[in-house]
């Protein structure tokens, strides 16, 4: 993905994350599948300094057809309406004068008109609600990319809950002010129609239906304020509540081991209890305003018979212009009955908009230089040149750390908890910048090449296996998706997956459980080494992959990768001595610096620090690190 500041956030002036390989370079795009769906044809404004409806108009405009045929058969439809009035005016004045031609008139006139309200009535709520469908649609769409493209910095500080309230009901309450906002639009639209009669028939008797209206904006002005802030609050502890049960359903296997259901449904309740509190508080105001905003126009009602009901005796006016000038008292009431509605749900979006905008105009760390090339034809070189790093800038994890890796060298890192180990291979993939010194592969620093041919180039195998809810195949074809089900099944065997993936119901076309936990931990690493394999990274790296695995299968696993990682260079992340034992050479971490390397043996005989740590992890004579059936800890004669 190459860095781009220009156009607006999500529009396709970005290059998408499926742009492809570059002209000139192999292809190296290990998913070269195409897209299943339009990306949205406009994206948000960036700028930061507009207000939040203009910084969604551009998405809002891509779809000027649609509102545009909402918009012009909702003002028919509204002008129809709008003469309803103004023919039963005319139908009540040719009753009371006995002329029956006119009257037949208006009746044709009035039942065509029904007949034009509901065609043009239809069109354009089904227009201007497809909009609001699109427009959330896209802006889902939108966020989902951007989210994509975010650095795992973002995540680190970022709980899932507020990602998922913001991608959804935020969301959503942009779409319910897009799908009703023109409707109301429209309504005022007819209170002007209706106004303009009124002005027309008797100024002085509009003017009079009109005094109570300062009123009502006074009073939606002081509602305005009340909700808007509770808006937010109710967003952002919706996002809270969110957080609760997604942590509760992945985690679902904690909380049931330490019997701590209670406990979380505490939890949750407190914080349904605080989304309580605000959404009372937003009902308050409603019941407080609302009343007041809807019944003031029906004090002009009283008003208009009144005052109207004298001139039609006094005969300044006919019986069938009091009538309509009713008919059209009410229409003047038809937006102040939604004004509440419109202002709390405007107040709503206002407040999610914001909230969206949070995550569209967060900046990606991690991106590709205006420069980066692709690394083409990969040997498989790494060097780490004086790197430091740290999470959190006053807390080192490596600390001027040096290694250099020669193409299909195999290399075991080493180190107590803390150490720095899985740094090592989150910067070699270029999940984090080094604060300092150079990560190299093949010569070139990471910052300088693609993310994509990068990651493709080094693959990484963690020790907390993801899987998708979904088939096997797909789950070890995720990298390759075009792969034939031969190719699959050749890398399950590598990792000894194929015999337990067999004896599922389905086979490889068996569904896994959310995160794969319907299947054991070892069953979900050999998937995820699978999966590696079949992208066939030239930089291979294996981060503590096999420590669920019993010792049986791992050896079985080490054999095959002893095939696999000929000509392949290979970082091993461990603790256990049967995996290091493939490894050629052994580098010692110790609070982010190389303390030590050698051999096995020769780091066995030297080095007390190397010993206690193999020590430490060789629970139960399974890792034998004397290699003389549970001894003593003196020699071991592999590499």
């Amino acid at each position: 993905m190459t860095a781009v500041d220009v156009g607006p956030i999500g529009s396709p002036d970005f290059e998408p994350d499926d742009a492809g390989a570059r002209a000139g370079t192999p292809d190296f795009e290990p998913v070269a599948v195409a897209a299943h769906y339009d990306p949205p044809p406009a994206g948000i404004d960036p700028d930061q300094t507009k207000g939040w409806m203009k910084r969604l108009w551009p998405l809002v405009r891509a779809y000027r057809r649609t509102m545009l045929i909402g918009v012009v058969t909702g003002v028919v439809a509204l002008a129809i309406q709008a003469a309803v009035p103004a023919l039963g005016r005319s139908a009540v004045d040719a009753a009371i004068e006995g002329n029956r031609q006119a009257l037949w008139i208006v009746f044709v006139l009035t039942a065509a008109f029904g007949i034009g309200r509901l065609v043009f009535g239809g069109v354009y709520r089904y227009q201007l609600f497809k909009l609001g469908w699109n427009v959330e649609t896209d802006l889902r769409a939108i966020m989902y990319e951007h989210l994509t493209r975010l650095s795992f910095s973002y995540y680190d500080r970022t709980q899932s809950g507020e990602v998922i309230s913001r991608a959804n009901s935020d969301i959503r309450s942009l779409q319910l002010l897009l799908a009703f906002g023109p409707l109301v639009s429209m309504n005022v639209l007819m209170f002007v129609m209706a106004l303009g009669f009124m002005v027309y028939v008797h100024p002085w008797l509009a003017l009079v239906a009109l005094a109570p209206l300062p009123g009502v904006y006074w009073f939606g002005l002081k509602f305005r304020n009340q909700v808007f802030p509770l808006s937010w609050v109710t967003q952002a502890r919706m996002a809270d509540l969110a957080t609760i049960v997604d942590e509760n359903v992945n985690g679902t296997r904690v909380v049931k081991s330490f019997a701590a259901e209670e406990r979380q449904i505490a939890l949750l309740g407190r914080s349904a209890q605080r989304i309580q509190w605000t959404n009372v508080e937003i009902a308050n105001s409603r019941s407080r305003w609302n009343p007041l905003i809807e019944s003031l126009p029906r004090l002009g009602t009283a008003m208009v018979v009144l005052y109207g009901g004298w001139l039609a005796i006094e005969g300044v006016v006919s019986i069938g212009t009091l009538l309509a000038f009713s008919a059209y008292v009410i229409m003047l009431q038809v937006p102040f009955r939604m004004a509440g509605f419109m202002l709390m749900q405007g107040q709503r979006a206002s407040a999610a908009a914001q909230r969206i905008y949070e995550i569209l105009d967060e900046v990606p760390e991690i991106v590709d230089s205006p420069t980066a090339v692709d690394i083409v034809d990969p040997r498989g070189q790494v060097d780490f040149e004086q790197v430091s790093f740290g999470y959190n800038p006053e807390t080192p994890v490596l600390d001027e750390f040096t290694l250099h890796i020669e193409p299909g060298e195999r290399v075991a890192i080493v180190g107590s908890t803390g150490s720095g180990k899985s740094t090592v291979a989150r910067l070699l993939d270029r999940f984090y910048d080094a604060d300092g010194g150079s990560v190299r592969v093949d010569g070139l620093d990471v910052r300088d090449v693609t993310l994509r041919s990068l990651r493709h180039t080094v693959g990484l195998v963690l020790d907390e296996p993801f899987l998708f809810s979904a088939s096997v195949h797909n789950n070890i074809a995720y990298g390759r998706p075009d792969a034939s089900r031969a190719d699959v099944i050749a890398a399950a065997e590598a990792a000894q997956a194929h015999g337990f993936i067999s004896e599922l119901t389905h086979g490889y076309d068996s569904v896994v459980g959310e995160r794969g936990y319907t299947l054991s931990g070892g069953q979900r690493q050999r998937i995820a080494i699978a999966r590696t394999l079949l992208a066939n990274p030239k930089v291979l790296v294996l981060d503590d992959a096999t420590s669920a695995i019993d010792v049986t299968v791992e050896e079985a696993i080490h054999n095959a990768l002893q095939e696999l990682m000929a000509n392949r260079t290979t970082i091993i992340i461990a603790h256990r001595l049967s995996t290091i034992s493939l490894a050629e050479r052994v580098v010692v971490l110790d609070q982010g610096r190389v303390a030590n390397m050698g051999t096995h043996a020769e780091l066995l005989a030297t080095d007390p620090h190397y010993v206690e740590i193999l020590a430490r992890h060789s629970d139960d004579g399974s890792d034998d690190v004397s290699g003389n059936g549970g001894g003593p800890v003196t020699s071991w004669n592999g590499h």
